[in-house]
């Protein structure tokens, strides 16, 4: 028996009978007057808000529910759709409200916290207030509360005198002992209520599923897409270069063949521009060769990988850098590229003085975030570029989130879900 657990379980109980009988009594009526007033265009405005306000305050109990009892709940809404200004945005917003399961299972979960919930929560915490009371009616009270009104009934002991008080004292021992047996059970159990309403019905979550499925289908075409261009690429890179360096060396070197008697200073020349050709050659193939998979990204891993884009960069570049290991080779060349791409972009487009880029891994997701000082503006639906990053994450089942107002800063946050694939001590520093 944990007595600290226990009573915790027991304050934690009052805290949730307390935002049962009030704040949820609150939360129900507002939302469902907002959602009578629709018909007199009032509520096209206070629905969205309200409704908002209600799934804020089930994200915390979600949130409880996990760091109280180990309870995990889902989140069960559907993606939000882009809205347009004014009223027709307005209206949009209301549909997408009303349209979603999860609203009316909100509301009914209001409705269950402030009725079986509370009670729930209070007997998890009535235990030890009952039982602490026994004590104090035995210590001092049962004398006013008996002279005032008469017998008083403690449960069902009938307190008149000093002997029942002290048989009221340890009925409410048996409380407190019951409390510390039985609140974190009452308090898990009243966890569990709380996912029976809050957390995503089979339907939800097959649609979520399906949802899920679609965005990697689409996502896994435009990775083949990608892939086909990124070849092609390749193709054209060597046909229009090292190839062709190739070749025109292999003609000197035969013309050298025919001179290298008749004429050794011509020779010796095209020899040079042979030379050099080669040299050429070797340099774009060592830059085509970085570009599909970087050698220091191989060697070193994430980290210094990024460390030296950000020495290559024209901007100055802090780098912070907290990984636990190496990952698996195509989620560091996603992350590797991504980051090259914005940097590529905030150097030609952002006019930032400075930037600073993040890597750490928590969660099981690799995070990385990439902040600049510069004139902002930035919008996944207005360049490919960041669509381009957005699909390439997508692939792996990432997101993209870009936080860019106006005039600056610009922060682009990217998480790919992902595991160490092995320990690497210098990627910590």
């Amino acid at each position: 028996m944990n007595i600290r657990n226990a009573g915790l379980a027991g304050i934690r109980g009052l805290a949730l009978a307390v935002l049962g009988l009030v704040e949820s009594i609150v939360l129900f009526v507002f939302a469902v007057l907002s959602i009578a007033f629709i018909s007199l265009g009032i509520g096209i405005f206070t629905t969205p808000w309200m409704i908002a306000r209600v799934r804020d305050r089930a994200d915390h109990r979600r949130e409880l529910a996990l760091r109280w009892s180990g309870v995990e709940i889902a989140r069960p809404y559907r993606p939000a759709p882009e809205f347009r200004p004014g009223v027709a945005g307005s209206w949009r917003r209301l549909e997408w409200v009303l349209t979603d399961p999860a609203t009316w299972r909100d509301l009914q979960w209001l409705l269950v916290d402030m009725t079986a919930g509370a009670i729930l929560a209070y007997i998890t915490a009535g235990l030890f207030l009952e039982g602490v009371f026994g004590w104090v009616l035995a210590a001092s009270v049962w004398r006013p509360i008996v002279s005032a009104g008469g017998t008083y009934w403690y449960a069902f002991i009938p307190v008149s005198d000093q002997t029942t008080a002290v048989l009221a004292a340890l009925l409410g021992t048996v409380w407190i002992l019951l409390g510390l047996r039985f609140a974190p059970t009452l308090l898990h159990r009243h966890a569990l209520l709380t996912r029976a309403f809050l957390a995503p019905t089979p339907a939800a979550q097959e649609a979520a599923l399906k949802r899920r499925v679609a965005r990697l289908a689409e996502t896994r075409s435009d990775a083949v897409d990608s892939s086909a261009a990124e070849l092609r690429r390749i193709e054209r890179d060597l046909h229009d270069g090292a190839q062709a360096r190739l070749v025109a060396m292999g003609m000197n070197l035969g013309i050298v063949e025919h001179l290298l008697e008749q004429n050794p200073e011509k020779a010796r020349k095209i020899l040079s521009e042979a030379r050099q050709s080669s040299a050429d050659a070797l340099t774009e193939l060592r830059d085509l060769v970085r570009g599909i998979h970087p050698p220091v990204l191989a060697e070193r891993g994430l980290g210094d990988a990024v460390r030296a884009l950000a020495l290559r960069g024209p901007i100055p570049t802090d780098v912070n850098v907290d990984l636990a290991g190496r990952f698996e080779a195509p989620v560091e060349s996603a992350a590797y590229f991504t980051v090259s791409e914005l940097l590529t972009n905030a150097a030609k487009h952002s006019g930032a003085e400075r930037i600073w880029i993040d890597l750490r891994h928590e969660d099981g997701m690799l995070r990385v975030s990439v902040t600049d000082d510069g004139n902002g503006g930035a919008d996944v639906s207005r360049g490919t570029g960041l669509q381009g990053i957005e699909r390439r994450l997508g692939a792996f089942d990432g997101v993209l989130a870009v936080n860019s107002p106006v005039g600056g800063p610009t922060m682009v946050t990217m998480e790919l879900p992902c595991a160490p694939a092995a320990p690497a001590a210098n990627q910590v520093r």
